[in-house]
């Protein structure tokens, strides 16, 4: 597991220095933000398209090769990218071809490396591990974007897609010496078994249906998509916020996107504690952000956003852990990559109209209205949820004494 954490840290380190400057790049070959925008839809359009599909190849192929392989492909578009970019010889067309391949690998590769960490440990510690994940893709995050701005200075921008090859095939290195835990494995139906009856197709509407019938998984993706959607765009509320009516700058929004990269760090390390997180815990944290995120919203300056920053960062970053451990943990082994793929369809459904609706949220309300909105909403919707499931649950049982008394009576 300390292995996969460090190919994990260079892998999440290349990606960020690779999506810090994708979008310039798009920028300087088109010299359009919409080009941007959709470069960035193709490559989520797989998960949307593939995702149940990815998931069930997860179930169905051995864990390690897939993940090995995924890296390795993954690797090789990355190096031709920058060959291409070095060469001058990147297009729309092209940048959009491999846009899309990125996104179709990352359908299998995913969640393959995602089940794959939780098979290094025992069952019982899979949220801790899930937690350290959560802190590294932060960490990485940091030293991504710090790297970019240096490699980009120096050796250009072809270094940065460069740098993340390497970081892809380290991943790809370090996972035939893994040595996974076999309980779940154990747990797991035969391979034979799972490819019986109508074949691929048949598997993933298994993993739809299992998704379908889970009330718990059904409110975690009602929580965790209102929160996608009406929250954590931060990188355009809080921007607007910050060079608008808080007449900040550059600087000043650094400033603010360091220390929320602080709090998912703290969060991460909190939500590593965690032994058996809920769905409940979940949407409490979330709706905590959003309060938050409203009250942010209502900053009179910069020092007010910063001291209400962190804190919304920690709750959302245990937030997120936690409904990661849920989401990995509450189906039985053979059927994890199938849910995975499921979530990962409808994560891409979110993350596509996310940035849309804020849009037009903020267009309306502006950049305040848009944060305390967002925020009362995601309370709101958490608040609903927990009325409702209230009013399902069953009346309580009588207690045992009571209940012996009535049998004896009528006996």
């Amino acid at each position: 597991m300390r292995w996969w954490s460090v190919a994990n840290l260079v892998s999440n380190t290349g990606t960020w220095m690779q999506l810090t400057v994708q979008n310039l790049l798009v920028l300087q070959i088109t010299g359009s933000a919409a080009a941007t925008g959709l470069s960035l839809s193709v490559q989520a359009a797989p998960g949307l398209l593939m995702g149940v599909a990815g998931g069930a190849a997860v179930d169905r192929w051995p864990r390690k090769p897939t993940a090995a392989v995924g890296q390795v492909l993954l690797g090789l578009v990355a190096f031709t990218t920058a060959f291409l970019v070095a060469a001058d010889r990147l297009g729309l067309g092209v940048l959009m071809v491999l846009a899309a391949v990125t996104g179709l690998i990352a359908t299998v590769d995913g969640p393959a490396c995602a089940l794959l960490g939780n098979d290094l440990v025992r069952p019982e510690d899979v949220p801790s591990a899930i937690g350290v994940g959560s802190l590294v893709s932060n960490a990485g995050r940091l030293a991504g974007a710090g790297l970019a701005g240096v490699a980009v200075a120096f050796l250009g921008t072809a270094s940065a897609y460069a740098a993340n090859g390497v970081s892809f095939l380290f991943v790809a290195a370090v996972v035939p010496f893994l040595r996974p835990v076999r309980e779940a494995a154990a747990a797991a139906p035969p391979a034979s078994a799972d490819r019986a009856g109508a074949g691929g197709a048949t598997t993933a509407r298994e993993g739809l249906a299992f998704f379908a019938r889970r009330p718990r998984l059904v409110a975690l993706a009602v929580v965790s998509g209102t929160s996608a959607v009406l929250g954590r765009n931060y990188g355009l509320t809080l921007a607007v916020l910050v060079t608008g009516p808080l007449a900040g700058g550059a600087g000043a929004f650094g400033a603010v996107s360091t220390v929320l990269a602080a709090g998912g760090i703290v969060g991460a390390v909190l939500g590593a504690r965690l032994r058996r997180p809920s769905v409940r815990l979940v949407g409490t944290l979330a709706a905590v952000g959003g309060l938050l995120q409203a009250a942010a919203g209502l900053s009179p300056s910069l020092a007010v956003l910063l001291v209400l920053v962190l804190p919304m960062a920690v709750a959302e970053s245990v937030s997120d852990t936690a409904g990661t451990t849920v989401l990995q943990t509450d189906p039985p082994p053979h059927l994890r990559g199938r849910v995975l793929g499921v979530w990962g369809s409808v994560r891409t459904v979110w993350g596509l109209a996310g940035p849309p609706a804020l849009g037009l949220l903020m267009e309306l309300a502006g950049a305040r209205g848009a944060l305390v909105l967002g925020g009362l909403l995601i309370a709101a919707v958490v608040l609903a949820g927990r009325v409702a499931h209230g009013r399902r649950s069953p009346a309580p049982a009588l207690p045992a004494p009571a209940a012996r008394t009535v049998l004896g009576t009528a006996a």
